[in-house]
C-alpha cells in the first residue's frame, strides 16, 4: 500500500502546481470524511487550543487542515523527485538578512511543525549545508524516500533521534546551521510540562540546552503554504536576544509562546494530526 501511494505521488509530481494544489485540497476533504480516528485527534486538539470557537467553526478549521496537509503531501513529490530548479521556484525565502546578521556564530533554525516544514528544509539544503534530525519510519520504503528527498539537493548531515545529540552538537560547532523541529510530544524523557495554548504539554527542552551547549543563537525559520498554486514561503525571523537565559522552564515557555503566535496567524497549517497532548502530567487523565 505504501509503495502504491508513493507511486501515485511520483506520478502527480509531473503536474504543475496550479493543478496539483487544488487536487491535493480535494483529496484532503475526502480524507477528512474517511479518516475518523485522525479527524477525532484534530478536533480534540482544536477544542483544547481554541475553546472560543463554535463547534461548526472548529469543524471547518479541521477540514481546512486536512486540505492543506494533503496538498502538502502530494507536493512532496516535487521535493523528492523534482528538479533543483523546480524546488527553488516552489519555495521562496524571506528575511534572509536575519540569518546573515548572525552568520558568524553557530545557529539553530527553529522550525515548528507546520505543513510546509519539509518544503522549507529541503529548499534550504539546495543552497546551504545544514544539519538536521529525523524520526526513522517503520516502513523501509517510506524511510528510504524521506532520507533521499532530504539529502539529495545538497550536503546535508542528517541524524536519527536515536543517534543522540552529540553528532548534532559537533556539526553545529563546526558551522552547520541546525534545522530543528522540537515541538512534538516525544514523551517525558528530556521534556518538561509547559503551557501550549494554556494546556500543559510535554515539551522537549533541547532548544535551550543545545543553544547553551554550542553557543548557538536561535533564528526561527517558519514555512507557510501559499494560496492556490503559489507554492511556499520560508521566513526567517530576527535572532532571539538573551537566549538561553539560564532558566530552562522560561526558555521552553518562550519557544511555545512563539509557536503559538505563528499558529494563530495560520491555524489551519499547524500539524494538528499529531497527538500533541498525549503525555499527561502525573494524575491527569488521557486526552485521546
Amino acid at each position: 500500500m505504501t509503495r502504491l501511494g508513493l507511486g501515485l505521488i511520483w506520478l502527480l509530481h509531473w503536474l504543475p502546481l496550479p493543478l496539483l494544489a487544488p487536487l491535493g485540497r480535494a483529496a484532503g476533504l475526502l480524507l477528512y470524511a474517511l479518516a475518523a480516528e485522525r479527524r477525532r485527534v484534530v478536533l480534540t486538539n482544536l477544542r483544547l487550543c481554541f475553546p472560543g470557537l463554535r463547534e461548526l467553526e472548529r469543524a471547518q478549521l479541521a477540514r481546512n487542515h486536512f486540505a492543506v496537509f494533503t496538498r502538502s503531501l502530494l507536493e512532496h513529490g516535487i521535493l523528492w523527485w523534482g528538479s533543483r530548479e523546480r524546488v527553488l521556484r516552489m519555495v521562496r525565502i524571506e528575511g534572509l538578512e536575519h540569518w546573515h546578521a548572525v552568520r558568524d556564530r553557530p545557529v539553530i533554525w527553529l522550525s515548528p511543525h507546520f505543513v510546509g516544514l519539509d518544503m522549507g528544509g529541503i529548499r534550504l539544503t539546495a543552497e546551504f549545508p545544514l544539519v538536521s534530525v529525523y524520526s526513522k519510519q517503520k516502513n523501509p520504503a517510506f524511510d528510504a524516500v524521506l532520507l533521499h528527498g532530504r539529502t539529495r539537493l545538497g550536503p546535508t548531515e542528517l541524524y536519527s533521534r536515536q543517534d543522540g545529540i552529540r553528532p548534532v552538537a559537533k556539526a553545529i560547532k563546526k558551522g552547520l546551521p541546525f534545522y530543528y523541529l522540537p515541538d512534538m510530544d516525544f514523551g517525558e524523557r528530556d521534556s518538561m510540562f509547559v503551557p501550549f495554548f494554556g494546556i500543559p504539554a510535554a515539551t522537549i527542552t533541547g532548544l535551550a540546552r543545545i543553544a547553551a551547549m554550542t553557543g548557538a543563537v536561535v533564528v526561527p525559520a517558519v514555512t507557510t503554504q501559499l494560496p492556490g498554486g503559489a507554492g511556499y514561503a520560508l521566513r526567517f525571523y530576527p535572532a532571539w536576544d538573551h537566549y538561553p537565559s539560564g532558566d530552562l522552564a522560561a526558555d521552553t515557555r518562550r519557544m511555545n509562546a512563539f509557536i503559538e503566535e505563528r499558529v494563530r496567524e495560520m491555524p489551519e497549517q499547524y500539524y494538528w494530526l499529531h497527538k500533541r497532548f498525549k503525555t499527561r502530567p502525573p494524575g491527569e487523565q488521557k486526552i485521546y
